[in-house]
């Protein structure tokens, strides 16, 4: 089966890696979302830059080659995860809920409440994964220069649970 899946922190020296896995998974939304996706201009540059200013990243890797990945950044008290990412060879495998779950893992570490996402209104898909995670709806917005929603936010509480025997 070969060498395990490894998920760990990313670093600057990841972010190459990180921007061409988050462009070749966003490739099967390219012209379906209006707007277009933020994913179609993030670069290894723009990744270093947000290491920098504290965000975060989880690589996920199988002998030193890049599977998937995710931005993550502190957000009202939660760890907001973004750029939710599976290189296309290695989509129905598990790796975006493994993903999830790191992101998970790491606001618990931080002692934060919970977890946070935007998911395009128009992908339907991705909302079912996220509410079979445990994720609810707590507010939809519009992109700029939008009159109707585009994007629904949508947050896991990690506290409530905890509480549970």
């Amino acid at each position: 089966m070969g060498d395990p899946l490894v998920l760990r922190p990313a670093t600057a020296a990841d972010a190459p890696a990180l921007a061409a896995t988050i462009a070749a998974a966003f490739a099967q939304y390219r012209g379906k979302l209006v707007p277009e996706s933020g994913a179609f201009r993030e670069t290894a540059a723009g990744i270093v830059a947000e290491l920098a200013k504290g965000a975060g990243a989880i690589v996920a890797e199988r002998n030193g080659s890049t599977l998937g990945c995710v931005m993550i950044k502190v957000m009202e008290g939660d760890l907001y995860f973004g750029r939710l990412s599976v290189a296309p060879q290695a989509r129905g495998l598990g790796l975006a809920k493994r993903l999830v779950a790191a992101v998970e893992a790491e606001a618990r570490a931080r002692g934060l409440a919970g977890v946070r996402l935007g998911v395009r209104v128009v992908l339907t898909e991705n909302q079912r994964l996220f509410r079979s995670l445990g994720y609810v709806e707590i507010g939809r917005e519009a992109h700029p220069g939008f009159d109707h929603p585009t994007s629904i936010n949508m947050r896991k509480s990690l506290l409530d649970r905890e509480r549970l025997p």
